[in-house]
């Protein structure tokens, strides 16, 4: 950055590079709760991220343009997309546990194809935005340099949701159940608990995680069709190298997709897209199982 300090420079890229991975994670953290509970790889979670960075605009509108708008927003399109996870779990997944993982992946695939008809027919193809609130707008000087607002709110926001996802599966009852029917289901069921319902929840609370990474990445990007298919990719890759099902892992692999992708921008942006994808050949070539335990 010209007339930053090389240090200001980095510890600018390392924010910036930051609060991205605070989306990822966000999103990774869904896919990776599902995959940790149900064993159900997720290929529907991009779109429902685009739901709901889609309703989060639909919202904002719907409420004007006043400072309630964008938290009305971040509050109800997350549960909009909850709200559509519920109904597919119940009318459709809860059918298709006992099927092999090839099954649920195709049939996963095909669900993302119907939901992106249908964003298609209800939003259209216009590129659509958001704003965020006044008192998240502008800059705040950091190392001698500028920082949006906005990421910084990303940074703080990210591990809220992590100690938060830690803290229902641990501490709650509900939560012990989810992990006990993840490593035994025939004995939970056993016990005389409603094993499906206990799905339905890790499932809503997967897709409700999609549905706010979108909803937060809506004032940081054109809300479109096909901003799906990039998310999906890269929180793939994110739950793979940080480990199969393991939240902690979805997080270290967040941030080390973040903070690739913003210094390749900084430092050689004309192959930035490459960084992040070398980033991850060289963790699974060093942990092929991932960087912390699978729980598959």
């Amino acid at each position: 950055m010209e007339g930053v300090p090389l240090f200001g420079s980095v510890g600018i890229n390392l924010l910036v590079g930051l609060s991205r991975a605070m989306i990822l994670f966000i999103v990774s953290s869904g896919i990776s709760f599902v995959l940790g509970v149900m064993r159900v790889p997720n290929l529907a979670h991009g779109s429902l991220y685009m739901i709901g960075a889609f309703s989060a605009q639909s919202i904002s509108v719907l409420f004007g343009s006043g400072p309630a708008s964008f938290w009305l927003a971040l509050i109800l399109a997350p549960a909009v997309v909850a709200l559509i996870s519920l109904i597919a779990e119940r009318s459709i997944f809860s059918h298709l546990y006992q099927r092999d993982h090839l099954e649920l992946i195709l049939f996963t695939f095909a669900l993302s194809l119907i939901l992106g008809d249908l964003v298609k027919l209800t939003w259209g193809t216009d590129y659509k935005s958001i704003l965020a609130p006044v008192s998240l707008r502008g800059s705040v000087p950091v190392f001698g340099a500028s920082v949006p607002t906005y990421n910084l709110f990303l940074l703080a926001l990210g591990p809220i949701v992590g100690v938060a996802l830690w803290v229902f599966t641990n501490k709650t009852k509900i939560g012990k159940i989810t992990r006990a029917a993840a490593v035994d289901r025939e004995m939970v069921d056993a016990v005389g608990i409603n094993v499906s319902w206990v799905f339905a929840v890790a499932f809503v609370i997967g897709c409700y995680l999609a549905g706010l990474g979108g909803s937060l990445v809506a004032p940081t990007v054109s809300i479109t069709l096909g901003m799906d298919h990039t998310i999906m990719i890269e929180a793939f890759l994110i739950v793979t190298i940080g480990g199969l099902g393991n939240i902690w892992g979805a997080l270290l692999g967040s941030v080390i997709f973040g903070l690739s992708q913003s210094f390749g921008v900084a430092f050689w942006p004309q192959f930035a897209i490459v960084f992040p994808y070398a980033a991850v050949v060289i963790v699974l070539l060093l942990k092929p199982r991932g960087l912390l335990k699978s729980v598959w």
